[in-house]
């Protein structure tokens, strides 16, 4: 009984993870086999990440795509035609899926090879991303890792000034700790000798007048 349930259990959660991968993406319109996910103002972080396993024509033109997901596509083996132009295409080390994308895709099958150009970084602003070459995509590469490099390294030297600044203030408290017990305990030294003192001075007439 309970392994029938389980059993049961087991292909109901199969079922709805089945459907909810070919489901149609809520930001998206779907036909039939085609997608229409244009004109949502998708980011990278925003599009959907997965489609319909029976795609065929795919439109993510005119959003605010910068790279696309490694892998993204790489299910939709029915996909005949993508749509990619009208988006700001970052062309640094996260280009490279979609340069291969357009490289597989033949240029009579409405990729839109010759509208999807590169908007970052300035020195490649314009340029078609399918005629890249490897050695353009890694000096952008380099130029990234430079830049990380860079702000590790700073943010590295505030690091250390901070732990420096903590050490002199503690080297700064436990002297200045250091004085102020010294003076309490030169006082108490101090109040005993006093307190020593009036005894001895108290002591005397009364030895005086035991005589």
């Amino acid at each position: 009984m309970i392994m029938g349930l389980s059993l049961m259990c087991l292909l109901l959660l199969l079922r709805v993870t089945v459907q909810g991968s070919s489901a149609c993406p809520s930001t998206c319109s779907c036909n039939g086999g085609q997608v229409d996910c244009s004109r949502r103002s998708l980011t990278s972080s925003s599009l959907p990440t997965h489609f319909p396993p029976g795609t065929t024509e795919l439109h993510l033109h005119n959003n605010l795509l910068t790279t696309l997901p490694n892998g993204l596509l790489d299910s939709l083996t029915s996909l005949r035609s993508i749509s990619l132009h009208g988006n700001p295409w970052a062309c640094d080390c996260g280009v490279l899926y979609l340069r291969a994308l357009l490289l597989r895709q033949p240029h009579g099958h409405h990729t839109s090879h010759s509208n999807v150009n590169c908007s970052s970084p300035p020195g490649l602003r314009g340029r078609l991303v399918v005629y890249l070459t490897e050695a353009e995509i890694q000096e952008t590469c380099h130029y990234w890792y430079c830049d990380l490099a860079l702000a590790s390294q700073v943010c590295l030297f505030v690091f250390v000034a901070v732990q420096a600044a903590l050490l002199v203030g503690v080297i700064v408290f436990l002297r200045r700790f250091e004085r102020m017990s010294r003076g309490a305990r030169r006082t108490t030294e101090e109040s005993f000798i006093s307190g020593e003192n009036l005894m001895d001075t108290e002591y005397e007439p009364l030895k005086d007048s035991r005589i």
